[in-house]
Formats: structure tokens, C-alpha cells, sequence
């Protein structure tokens, strides 16, 4: 990444600079070591691309970042309602950063429901831009204000700057001879470019954008949106904004050296397994039904197949998770990726690879439920689904990722403990994780530890439940091999010769065995280490998946005033790693920060027997930091010292 702009003089009291900005006449500058922006319109107002390129352009700066799209669950919902609002939220910064951020310092609203629905969130004091083109008496309606929302005593709290953005977009994009509903969809190029010039972003990376989505097909919608992200930042450059309203500059990020891209959840899964599927020397199938937010997935990987990578959208979730285990005994390494609702359907099949010892990574992107829940939006409420949710005793390694970033290398694991072990893994991720965006900083390919499989051969003394002595894992021979014709399935088989067993005795022995294989798992992961802080003290935090930014910041706050609190963040979450109770029996107190009812936590009380108290949040929507710092607070109350 390469900072493009100079600084000319700078005046660190005032925290403003001088500065020649890309694409700008040089013009005073306010200094800022971070911002967090929300974008919020109508499902159908683009807020989700104008977030994604003002995060590419924000990349290509230099900053840190971190991002939140928010979905509404309705694909059309009617539009204007306060339901069928769209927002993404971007948190950029000159310093190392882990969350989307708390409460924006800018709120762009396009609509009376965007709002309505996001104002209580906006900073005292914050920027507010509204598109006064869309607050008529129908659309406040629609959001169901009865009176003039513009007109609220309450927005006196904050810096408002009221623009028209559908006339000036109308206005700019009127020689394109566009017709109404197109003319009216580039409003959001508008407000990006108008965003662009306030925060000093360079314009290029999306009008190079727009050329490539729309140049060849649509030359007249490409030339339209690059006009109207024009004339959104010349308006910012030529209008005479309030004096409270400074452009704002924020310096670039001390990473460490690399070449990076931003990345989100999905797409570092999919190019994990790519990864994997050349670590192994295997084929890899991805058998999948749609559904969110998992569904991108299924789009990455469709991408990669020059990688080795087969991918099937089957007709429902049975079917898929069905073939990915036919693909796994044909000898390839099987996938398939879901929800919560999909694991449901697919819990059978997955007691079938369980039964016949044949490796899948079955991925879940968890969304709120029960049933079909919350669709768009974010839970950690799996946990449970994961780690018992099957018929019988039926063990398989549960393995959650905690930023998007780490979803590849959890990807390359996955695989790795799949085909060594020869059993099902379940890979927890969520909507958080999964649509988030960070910057990722791209391996060395070299650096990744080839793990090749090769298939079983020898035909003397075969059986298809010949075990390694170390791992307890099943042989894997292919069908068709001559000499090693063989069959499996859902019925208990004999430990010897793999033929159907009805035998009390047998059962018991295999029930075991396949259990003992799965903690062997152990002997795959890391040592385990803190996250943050010392390995006693008055409190450890104890989190998983997506809470690993709030946690880890809140720990951090706390830090600073003094308590002695640690982090600890579980990406192995069955078998749970060695050490871990000896470590949590030297903290006064044990807080588990949860997405649920307390499903990890309980876990921990189980298997550990250790006090462990949760900290639990079922809103659909991610932690903050101030959350966690709060409750962090008051369970420790005042040191002796501020009594």
C-alpha cells in the first residue's frame, strides 16, 4: 500500500494539516487518528457498494480497517420502510484496529427510515449528512414518522449537513439521457464521492470499477455513476460548507511489511481450501445448498476451479451435504457449507460420515435462530449444534476462526485433520465474520506446510477399519481398487473386519475408539497461549469466534486503568486444548462473552469444572467495546486503593 498524498505543514496542536490531496486543490485538513462511518439507505439505494469501494479506496490509503455490513432479512423489502434499511459500517484508522468500532462519527442516512433506525447510534456531536431529496411526506410516512424528522429537536446534538443528493445527482447525470429509476440509482455514487473528497480518498480504484462492471455492456450507466461520483466530490471541494464541517485526513496504518488486500470471511474460507486442496494433492467438492450467509461461499469457490476445486449447488441441504460424503468415499475431500437451519437438515448425513470414518469439512456461517431466525444478521448460537447435535454418541473437532483473516489458515486445518484423522470437522464462523472486511496480509505460499494424502494400496490384510496405531484413524481406499473392494455404512461394523455388527460388545469398542480419535485431534494444535495479558491475575476473558476484536480492545482499556485482566480467545473449541483449566484455576473470576444464552460457557462448566460465569448477548448484532468494558467493571468493582 502507498500513501498518495504529501503533507505540506502540519500544526500538531490544532490536529489539523496542510495537505495535497489526490485528485484536490490543497486545502487545511483536520488530523484524526481514526474514523467510523455508517452508510444507510434503502435496500435499493447501493449502500453496500458504496461502503465496499469507499473500503477498497480506504485499503489502497493505507489505513487499517474494519468493516460491518448490516443486511436487511427481506431480499425486496418494501421500500422506505424502517425494515427493509440496508447499512455498512467502516472503522479506519492510522493504528492497529479490531472492531467495526461502537458508534459512528458520521451517519449518512439517505431516507427517513435509514434515519430513523440509526440516528440513536450516531456520536453527540457526529456528522450527519441526510438526503433531504427523499424526506417527503410519503417516504416519512413509510417510516412512520408523523411529523418532519428534519425538524426534530433532537438532531440539535448533532453537526447536520442537509444536501439534496437526488437533484444534484439527477442534475449530473441528466446528458446520459438515463431513464428515471436508473438516474435515480447512482444518488449513492454521489454520496460516495462527496465521502471521497471529505476524507480524502482517491477516486480511481472506483471509476476503474465502474468501467469493468459496466463499460462493455452498459457504457452509458459506467460513464453516469463515474459522473456522479464527479460531481459529489466537486460539490465538496466548491461548496461552502459549515464552519464546524472540516475535510479530514487520517494517516496511514504502521503494518507490517507485505502486500495486503482487504478480505472478508467467505472469501478467505474459499481460498483456504483452494490452498488446502494443493497442500494435499487432492481433489476437493464443494456440495452446497444457498443460504445466508453462506452463500458467497459457493461463489468463491465456483472461481477456483483451475485450483482443484469441483463445486455443486444441490437441490436442498440433504443432497448436498449427501454429495460432498459421496465425493469423500470416491476419494476426494468433501465439503459442504450452511447455516444453522442447513446443520439441522444435515445432521443425518453427518451421523453417516461420522459411522463411516470418511473425512468432511461441513462449514457453518451461524445466523440468529431458532428455525429460520434472523437471517442477515449475527449469532454464535451453533456451539451447541456443533459440538452434540447428532444422534447417538457421535464426536467430531469443532474449530472457530476468529477474524476473517484466519479463516484461511482455519480452512487449510480443517482439511488437514479431515484426511488424517478420517472424520466429519466443523468449522464455526458467522455472519460478522463472514461479510466483515479486513486487511489481510497474503502468505507466503512457500511458508504453508504441504500435508500430501496418499490413498491406501495394500491389499494383504486389508479391511476397510485398518487403523493407524498413533491416530486411530480408518485407512482410506478408494473404490474400484482392485483387491480392495469394500463396502461401508451407516451400520455398526465389526473393529476387525469391518463387516455389519450386531455385537453389544463391538459397539461399545468402536463407540470409543471413535471418540478417542477425535481427541487425538489435540496433537494438531498449538501450544495454548494468551491472547493478552498475564497468566494470572483478577480476571481471565474467556471468548470465541467473532467477539475476539471487542474482547480484545475492552481488555485492553481495562488494562490501562490498572486490573489485571487476560485474554484468553478458544479457536479449538472440541477437543478443548490442553492446560486450560489449570490456566483459568489462577484467575479470581472467569467472564465468557457470548452471541447466546451461555452455550461455551456452559461448556466449560461441564468438561472443566471451573466457575465460569457468561456474559451473554442475543441481538442479532455484534459486541461493543464499551459493553464489555462495563460488565468487565462492574464485576470487579473499585480496587482497594479508590475505596
Amino acid at each position: 500500500m502507498r500513501r498518495r498524498s504529501a503533507v505540506k505543514s502540519v500544526d500538531r496542536g490544532e490536529k489539523r494539516l496542510l495537505i495535497d490531496m489526490p485528485n484536490t486543490a490543497t486545502q487545511i485538513r483536520e488530523e484524526l487518528d481514526s474514523v467510523v462511518i455508517r452508510f444507510a439507505g434503502d435496500s435499493g439505494d447501493g449502500m453496500q457498494i458504496t461502503g465496499t469501494q469507499f473500503s477498497s479506496a480506504t485499503a489502497l490509503m493505507g489505513n487499517d480497517l474494519s468493516t460491518f455490513p448490516d443486511f436487511p432479512a427481506e431480499i425486496r423489502a418494501p421500500a422506505g420502510t424502517t425494515y427493509g434499511v440496508s447499512g455498512f459500517q467502516i472503522h479506519f484508522a492510522s493504528h492497529d484496529i479490531k472492531t467495526p468500532g461502537d458508534a459512528p462519527d458520521v451517519l449518512v442516512a439517505m431516507n427517513p427510515a435509514a434515519l430513523k433506525v440509526n440516528l440513536g447510534a450516531l456520536k453527540e456531536g457526529g456528522l450527519l449528512i441526510v438526503n433531504t431529496g427523499a424526506f417527503t411526506k410519503a417516504n416519512n410516512a413509510k417510516a412512520g414518522c408523523k411529523e418532519d424528522p428534519l425538524a426534530d429537536p433532537a438532531l440539535e446534538k448533532y453537526r447536520v449537513l442537509p444536501i439534496d443528493i437526488t437533484k444534484l445527482t439527477l442534475d449530473a447525470v441528466k446528458p446520459f439521457k438515463l431513464g428515471a429509476k436508473d438516474a435515480a440509482r447512482c444518488k449513492n455514487m454521489w454520496t460516495l464521492g462527496l465521502m471521497f473528497w471529505l476524507y480524502g480518498r482517491d477516486r480511481q480504484p472506483s471509476i476503474d470499477f465502474l468501467n469493468e462492471k459496466f463499460g462493455k455492456k452498459r457504457p452509458e450507466i459506467a460513464a453516469a455513476n463515474i459522473a456522479a461520483i464527479n460531481a459529489g466530490h466537486i460539490y465538496g471541494e466548491t461548496a461552502e460548507l459549515p464552519t464546524e464541517i472540516r475535510p479530514v485526513v487520517v494517516a496511514r496504518a504502521e503494518l507490517p511489511r507485505g502486500t495486503y488486500r482487504t478480505i472478508d470471511g467467505n472469501q478467505a474460507l474459499a481460498w483456504g481450501f483452494a490452498a488446502a486442496a494443493q497442500l494435499s494433492g487432492l481433489p476437493f467438492f464443494y456440495g452446497s445448498y444457498p443460504i445466508t450467509p453462506a452463500s458467497t461461499l459457493l461463489h468463491h469457490l465456483a472461481r477456483l476451479k483451475n485450483f482443484g476445486i469441483t463445486t455443486f449447488q444441490a437441490e436442498d441441504e440433504i443432497a448436498a451435504v449427501a454429495s460432498a460424503i459421496g465425493a469423500s468415499f470416491g476419494g476426494a475431500l468433501g465439503i459442504t457449507g450452511t447455516s444453522g437451519p442447513g446443520v439441522a437438515l444435515k445432521t443425518e448425513a453427518i451421523g453417516l460420515a461420522i459411522m463411516t470414518e470418511l473425512p468432511l469439512v461441513v462449514v457453518d456461517v451461524q445466523r440468529g435462530g431458532p428455525s429460520t431466525g434472523l437471517p442477515t444478521k449475527t449469532e454464535q448460537s451453533d456451539l451447541f449444534q456443533a459440538v452434540w447435535g447428532r444422534n447417538g454418541d457421535a464426536p467430531l473437532p469443532v474449530l472457530a476462526p476468529a477474524t476473517p483473516g484466519e479463516c484461511f489458515e482455519f480452512a487449510i486445518l480443517a482439511s488437514k485433520i479431515a484426511v488424517k484423522y478420517m472424520t466429519p470437522v466443523m468449522l464455526l464462523t458467522d455472519g460478522f465474520i463472514a461479510n466483515s472486511a479486513e486487511p489481510w496480509k497474503i502468505p507466503d505460499v512457500s511458508s504453508l506446510e504441504p500435508f500430501p494424502v496418499t490413498h491406501h494400496t495394500e491389499t494383504e490384510g486389508f479391511s476397510p477399519f485398518k487403523r493407524d496405531p498413533r491416530t486411530l484413524a480408518r485407512v482410506w481406499a478408494k473404490p474400484g481398487t482392485p483387491g480392495l473392494e469394500h463396502r461401508i455404512g451407516g451400520i455398526e461394523k465389526d473393529y476387525e473386519t469391518g463387516h455389519i455388527s450386531y455385537d453389544p460388545a463391538n459397539h461399545h469398542r468402536m463407540t470409543l475408539t471413535r471418540a478417542e480419535k477425535v481427541q487425538n485431534v489435540r496433537a494438531l494444535y498449538p501450544k495454548l497461549t494468551l491472547d493478552q495479558g498475564e497468566s494470572e491475575g483478577e480476571m481471565l476473558v474467556i471468548g470465541w469466534g467473532s467477539t475476539h476484536g471487542a474482547i480484545s480492545q475492552a481488555v485492553d482499556r481495562v488494562r490501562k486503568s490498572g486490573r489485571r485482566v487476560s485474554h484468553l480467545h478458544l479457536r479449538h473449541i472440541w477437543p478443548l486444548p490442553e492446560g486450560l483449566k489449570e490456566l483459568a484455576e489462577r484467575f479470581d473470576q472467569i467472564m465468557v462473552p457470548e452471541l447466546n444464552h451461555g452455550q461455551l460457557v456452559r461448556l466449560l462448566r461441564a468438561e472443566l469444572l471451573i466457575n465460569a460465569k457468561g456474559f451473554n448477548k442475543i441481538a442479532g448484532q455484534p459486541f461493543k467495546i464499551s459493553e464489555i468494558v462495563d460488565e468487565i467493571e462492574a464485576r470487579l468493582g473499585k480496587k482497594e486503593e479508590e475505596r
